[in-house]
Formats: C-alpha cells, structure tokens, sequence
C-alpha cells in the first residue's frame, strides 16, 4: 500500500511539472486553432479568436536570392494585452514544412527541440499590456504559418 503511495506521489509530482512546462499537458493539447491558456493556476482551451489577451502578428521584412538561395527576413511581435498581468511562458507553433535547418538566424528567441519558439533565455516575460517582438531569416520560398500553442500569465 505503500509503495502505491509512493508511485502516485511520484506520478502527480511529474504530471504536475510536465504541465507547469507548457501551460496544460504538452505542446498543443487542445488542438488545432486552440490555445492552451492558463491564468492564476487555472488552465482552459480556447478558441484562437476568442483570446483577446494575447497576439501574434509577424511580417516578411525583406527577400532576396544569394548563390541561388531564396532567404526571406520576418518579424514576429507577440502582444500582451492584458492590463493587469505578465505573461511568464509563451510557446509558438511553426508549419512543419519548414526544417529546423532553414532557419539560418533567430534573435530575441529561441527554438526548441521540438520546433517551437519561445521566449529568450535572457527574457523573464512579457510585461501587462506591451509586445516583445523576435525575428529571424530562413531559406525556401515556404512561409511560415505561426500560431500560439500556449501562455501562462
């Protein structure tokens, strides 16, 4: 009965800090065109049009061709439009028809293994009502379609 205990101290103590990782559960848990959102403890999926609290919004700067290569430069600007609170951990989805390999400079981000970007290491959060903005230049001709998986606040 013991050991039982134990095992499910141990399970709930895991489950527990996988899902303060990434907001709830994985990556995407809710599905695609929505956001793991989770507020003061609480996690809830939402419909993408429905979360008015944060943004996503990124722009081609720039493209052209060098020794037959095709780069373009973007600009992301992640808005926190909540009034009242900061928002701690942010993960973004990019189309996976887009190879870890032809993203030749990032900055003011970082990727994860798994593809996602996420706040820079030197970044704490994204302060009340502010945007934070990242950028970065990838080879291909194919655009990257980004969306929020998850924010804390």
């Amino acid at each position: 009965m013991k050991f039982l205990a134990v095992l499910c101290i141990i399970f709930f103590t895991v489950a527990f800090s996988y899902a303060n990782h990434y907001g709830c559960y994985n990556n995407s848990p809710c599905g695609a065109g929505r956001i793991c959102y989770t507020s003061k403890g609480s996690c809830n999926c939402i419909e993408i049009s429905h979360c008015l609290d944060v943004t996503l919004e990124s722009t081609m700067k720039s493209e052209w061709d060098f020794n037959g290569t095709h780069y373009s430069q973007y600009d992301v600007q992640i808005h926190n439009h909540d009034l009242t609170t900061d928002i701690s951990s942010i993960f973004i989805g990019v189309n996976p028809g887009i190879a870890a390999s032809d993203f030749t400079q990032i900055w003011n981000a970082r990727r994860l293994e798994n593809g996602e970007f996420t706040l820079a290491y030197y970044q704490t959060g994204i302060p009340k009502n502010t945007t934070s903005n990242f950028g970065f230049i990838k080879k291909g001709f194919v655009n990257p379609d980004m969306a929020i998986f998850a924010v804390t606040y």
